[in-house]
């Protein structure tokens, strides 16, 4: 589906991308920073597809979108076949894939050598395995429509935080692939984005998986953060640090 010359969520003069009838994937659309984000895209034009665990607030977000509808897809992506499902039921449902906005995730805290196993397995899941999942699922359709994925790992992955030890080494590990993988695809045309925004008032340290959070500082409101990130994949940027929120 073209825009003008040139094709949906493509990029065009000055290396913008123009979301308008871009085809877009977002995991977690309806968290903290989901629905936000959900918000600006679908603002901006975008055909989407969306998946989150539950259902009900799925089909809540979906019928609060005043555009095209979208896509629901209630999807456990820790499951090792769902994400390749997910992407299967965009791709199917809007023809192809222009970006995929991995924005799930899941917080823990624990002192080094307390961890309990089961937290320890499902921080790698979902904060790990489940993304680079994504990611490898999604590149065949990113690839033919040289898209772009924008992944949110977090400011954990720039520098250990005590009480953080495997919540920020999965966020370090995710990252780490992230980073290796925008240069493994940048000759293929994949634009893959970390980005990596300091803490957020988005409820999600309020449901770790395990132990509680330490006293925090007031964080970044989701909004603002949504649209630091949208206008990431506008500006056709390859890299969102935390100093950049």
């Amino acid at each position: 589906m073209g825009v003008g010359v040139r094709p949906s969520g493509r990029r065009g003069r000055l290396g913008r991308v123009d979301l308008q009838n871009a085809r877009v994937l977002v995991t977690g659309a309806t968290g903290g920073l989901g629905r936000p984000t959900v918000a600006r895209l679908a603002a901006a034009g975008a055909r989407l597809a969306l998946t989150a665990r539950d259902e009900a607030r799925l089909a809540e977000l979906a019928g609060s979108l005043g555009n095209e509808p979208p896509l629901v897809v209630p999807a456990d992506l820790t499951l090792p076949d769902q994400p390749q499902a997910v992407v299967d039921a965009a791709v199917e449902h809007l023809g192809a894939l222009d970006v995929v906005v991995h924005l799930a995730g899941a917080s823990g805290f624990a002192s080094v050598g307390t961890e309990d196993d089961d937290a320890l397995d499902e921080l790698l899941l979902i904060d790990y395995l489940a993304p680079v999942r994504l990611l490898r699922a999604a590149l065949p359709a990113l690839r033919e429509t040289k898209g772009t994925a924008l992944v949110v790992t977090a400011v954990l992955a720039e520098g250990p935080v005590a009480g953080m030890a495997a919540y920020g080494a999965a966020k370090a590990a995710l990252s780490s692939y992230v980073g290796a993988a925008a240069k493994e695809l940048r000759r293929s045309g994949v634009r893959v984005v970390d980005a990596r925004p300091p803490h957020t008032e988005t409820g999600l340290a309020d449901r770790p998986l395990t132990g509680t959070a330490p006293k925090l500082p007031h964080g970044k409101h989701p909004d603002d953060v949504a649209a630091r990130l949208v206008q990431a994949l506008v500006d056709d940027e390859r890299e969102v640090p935390s100093t950049a929120f």
